[in-house]
C-alpha cells in the first residue's frame, strides 16, 4: 500500500503592519501552505534560521533590521542563503525594486498592485513547479 504524505511548503511573512500579515497568512493558508510571521526584521531572521521556511515574503521598511539589511544577512548565512525571498513593499519606484532585487530578493511584488488572491497565484507559479 503506497501511502502519499503531503507536506505543505512553508512560508514566512516579514510583515510589521499586524492587519496585513493577518490578511496574507489567511489566504495562503487557505492554499494549503504553513505560514509564519514575523513582525520585524531581526525575528524574521532568527525564525528563517530556525524553520527553514520555502519562500520569504519581505517587507522593506520594518523595525529592527530593514528589508536591505535582512537580506545581506541572510544572503551571507551559508544555511539559509539560498532561500527564496520576495520582496513585497509599497515601495514601487523602479529604483526601489532595482535595489531590493540587487540587495539579493529573487523577486519583488508592489502591494498597492497586488490582491491577496493575486499573490496566492504569483506564489503557486513560484513554489509548485
Amino acid at each position: 500500500m503506497n501511502i502519499l504524505i503531503f507536506m505543505a511548503k512553508k512560508i514566512l511573512i516579514i510583515e510589521d503592519e499586524e492587519y496585513i500579515a493577518e490578511i496574507y497568512k489567511l489566504k495562503l493558508e487557505k492554499g494549503a501552505y504553513e505560514v509564519l510571521v514575523a513582525s520585524d526584521g531581526q525575528s524574521g531572521l532568527d525564525l528563517a534560521r530556525t524553520a527553514r521556511p520555502d519562500l520569504i515574503l519581505l517587507d522593506i521598511v520594518l523595525p529592527k533590521l530593514d528589508g536591505y539589511d535582512f537580506l545581506q544577512a541572510l544572503r551571507q548565512d551559508p544555511d539559509i542563503k539560498n532561500t527564496l525571498v520576495y520582496v513585497i513593499s509599497n515601495l514601487g519606484q523602479n529604483a526601489e525594486i532595482k535595489k531590493g532585487l540587487e540587495s539579493g530578493a529573487d523577486g519583488y511584488f508592489v502591494k498597492a498592485n497586488l490582491t491577496p488572491q493575486q499573490l496566492l497565484e504569483n506564489i503557486n507559479k513560484i513554489l509548485i513547479k
